[in-house]
């Protein structure tokens, strides 16, 4: 008897049958959101590495995650078929704020779904920016990519907040006047990141994937942002430079060079004759010759005795290496250095080090040395 009077009690108005069976949809619709966002997800998956079917994968994949969320509003809404919700003070019915949540929850499920289905505009565009020669169109993809995506969050959120909680947009937006000098104020440093990222964009003075220096940064631009532009370093490391500061900094790129220019000085001891220099000069000359190809053509190498060093001759050599590809840059180097020493030696031609001759005088006549 007292077991069949407590499961005919009423808690909150509700048996425990009626609060089990609402366990029990909840339930069920996580699990049916989960199995389906594993399922979705596994052939969206398996639809990406097929080149015909990639778009169909994709969608699927960007329904999988939001499932779960569609089930449990689907839930929440069937409850009120069932469960009393007339409860609260003074009898205040629960059925209104309970359904607006639940469509509030189907809501943003939508609202995520169209939030990941912008990845197919991304993979269209992708698509179509490799026809093309500039790097521009692929520095605006990931640009398209995030202000799709925040005008979807903004008006799922205004969505929400007009159409199911019915609250009044228009007298916010006006509160939100009251304190815009505060604001404009705090969002000073973001309007000068964005206006910095419509300069980069206007002026182009670098694309992604191109090596700059900028405020003693050195490497390669992976992506530029709303906010930010992230280069990552010759030696591996991520910097993210506000787009404010890019744009008001002096900014090197250096892969739009047209060569790379090398000057080295070599010192000849204080004893070569000129005919000696003379004939290196020749010798150095001769190897420009052979390597013609490898110079800039409106830049000629060049090779001119220049200086009276403390210790040595200096023969000071220029160069402008083209294509400018560093490590063909390098190479190059590599065997010039190689035969210039190899020629100079097998010529007699001595390289100077650093090194002092003390000339000592005796002088023995101590009136000489009074005078």
């Amino acid at each position: 008897m007292m077991l069949a009077s407590w499961w005919s009690d009423e808690y909150l108005k509700n048996t425990p049958v009626q609060w089990l069976g609402l366990l029990g949809v909840l339930l069920g619709a996580m699990v049916v959101g989960k199995i389906s966002c594993w399922i979705l997800n596994a052939q969206g998956h398996r639809l990406k590495k097929n080149r015909h079917l990639h778009l169909l994968g994709v969608v699927l994949h960007s329904l999988s995650k939001p499932m779960p969320m569609l089930m449990l509003a689907g839930a929440t809404y069937a409850a009120t078929m069932f469960m009393n919700l007339d409860f609260g003070n003074e009898g205040k019915s629960m059925i209104p704020f309970w359904r607006a949540a639940s469509k509030a929850i189907a809501a943003l499920a939508i609202t995520w779904v169209l939030f990941r289905l912008v990845d197919i505009i991304e993979f269209v565009l992708e698509k179509w920016t490799d026809k093309t020669d500039t790097a521009l169109d692929d520095q605006l993809v990931p640009l398209v990519r995030k202000t799709l995506r925040l005008f979807v969050v903004v008006v799922g959120l205004l969505f929400v907040a007009q159409n199911i909680f019915h609250w009044n947009i228009g007298a916010l937006v006006a509160g939100l006047g009251i304190g815009g000098l505060a604001f404009a104020l705090a969002a000073k440093d973001m309007l000068a990141n964005l206006f910095g990222s419509i300069m980069i964009f206007t002026d182009r003075p670098f694309t992604m994937g191109e090596r700059i220096r900028v405020k003693g940064f050195d490497g390669t631009v992976e992506e530029v942002g709303f906010r930010t532009t992230k280069i990552r370093t010759l030696t591996g490391h991520l910097v993210t430079l506000p787009n404010g500061i890019v744009a008001n900094e002096a900014v090197e790129n250096v892969s739009r060079r047209p060569f790379i220019k090398h000057v080295m000085e070599i010192t000849l001891t204080y004893d070569t004759t000129p005919e000696r220099i003379r004939l290196g000069l020749a010798m150095i000359q001769e190897m420009f010759d052979a390597r013609s190809d490898s110079f800039h053509e409106d830049n000629p190498p060049r090779a001119y005795f220049q200086n009276f060093n403390d210790v040595s001759l200096g023969v000071v050599i220029t160069y402008w290496f083209a294509p400018p590809k560093w490590w063909d840059f390098c190479q190059f180097q590599h065997e010039f250095n190689i035969e210039l020493l190899e020629r100079f030696n097998n010529a007699g031609l001595e390289f100077a080090f650093p090194t002092q001759t003390l000339h000592l005088f005796n002088n023995s006549n101590p009136s000489k040395q009074e005078q």
